[in-house]
């Protein structure tokens, strides 16, 4: 999969994946009000609003980017018809070509980490293999260490999938615990060299493993430091747009040759038509167009 994201990227000439997601404040009046008036004011409407909302940004950015990353909590919340809302948008997004990274954040040891491992792995009953969730990559969780980790490694090279493991979080509070020193660094490095080493079961054919890692845009000086550590890892770099991050803290980021990292925005792509007077909400999707576009003159520093 690191490999496809690589060529995509090259092709798009735009290392940006699109966020999907959704809350119900930030679907359009006359979406939710459609909706509500077809489904009531039941679970069923609110997936209905994410499915109509989703297909409309993929409709509009599939040209030009060259993945999506759904989380899957925003889905979760509405139970059964959240899912199906979440496992629509991924078959849709397939369909226009587009890779798909699922923003789980799983982390278990044993039979629980297996059958967590099947969003990317799939899952076999009586010899028939069923690949549900239909994801290319999924965000990981390490603090179980190798146990939870192990068996998305086997699947990322059975199944030619990749993994994201959680190293230096874009949130502000991330270094309660990811900036505690163990030793001579800091836990973050500790993470970091793990992740190199469990890559290095699991390389790719154009210089970077399946085993990625995410790195927040918002510790531009931490993700220099990062990309040093582990050359041969490529970076799922939230944090950009909404949460401040710019395309010039992401330099240090990417490897010499300019690859290495794709960078998420969700609210700054998806909600761009409430910060712009040159929309209305019925042109959501044309804004957010725009806005990928931008994002990717941003990231040609």
């Amino acid at each position: 999969m690191i490999d496809q994201l690589l060529d995509k990227i090259e092709e798009m000439q735009n290392p940006t994946v699109v966020g999907l997601d959704p809350t119900y404040q930030m679907i359009p009046s006359f979406l939710r009000m459609q909706m509500l008036d077809v489904y009531g004011k039941t679970p069923r409407a609110v997936a209905e609003m994410f499915i109509h909302f989703n297909k409309e940004i993929i409709d509009h950015v599939y040209d030009l980017v060259p993945a999506v990353k759904p989380q899957i909590a925003m889905y979760e919340q509405y139970g059964l018809a959240g899912i199906g809302a979440y496992l629509e948008t991924i078959d849709y997004a397939k369909k226009k070509g587009l890779l798909v990274i699922g923003d789980i954040k799983r982390g278990d040891i044993s039979s629980t980490a297996a059958a967590y491992a099947s969003h990317i792995g799939g899952t076999e009953i009586e010899g028939e293999y069923f690949d549900l969730w239909q994801e290319d990559a999924v965000t990981v969780n390490p603090y179980l260490g190798f146990d939870g980790i192990e068996p998305f490694v086997d699947i990322c090279n059975e199944k030619n999938k990749a993994i994201f493991v959680l190293v230096k979080t874009s949130n502000l509070s991330s270094g309660e615990l990811q900036d505690l020193h163990a030793g001579e660094k800091m836990v973050y490095e500790r993470v970091a060299m793990l992740v190199r080493g469990w890559g290095e079961e699991a390389m790719g054919t154009k210089g970077y493993s399946k085993v990625g890692a995410v790195i927040g845009a918002t510790y531009p000086e931490q993700g220099a430091k990062l990309r040093l550590l582990m050359p041969r890892t490529f970076f799922l770099v939230p944090g950009y747009g909404a949460q401040g991050g710019t395309g010039a803290d992401l330099k240090g980021f990417f490897d010499a040759t300019g690859r290495g990292c794709i960078i998420n925005s969700s609210r700054g792509i998806t909600e761009a038509y409430k910060k712009s007077d040159k929309y209305n909400e019925q042109d959501f999707g044309a804004a957010a167009r725009d806005a990928v576009l931008a994002m990717k003159a941003d990231l040609r520093f």
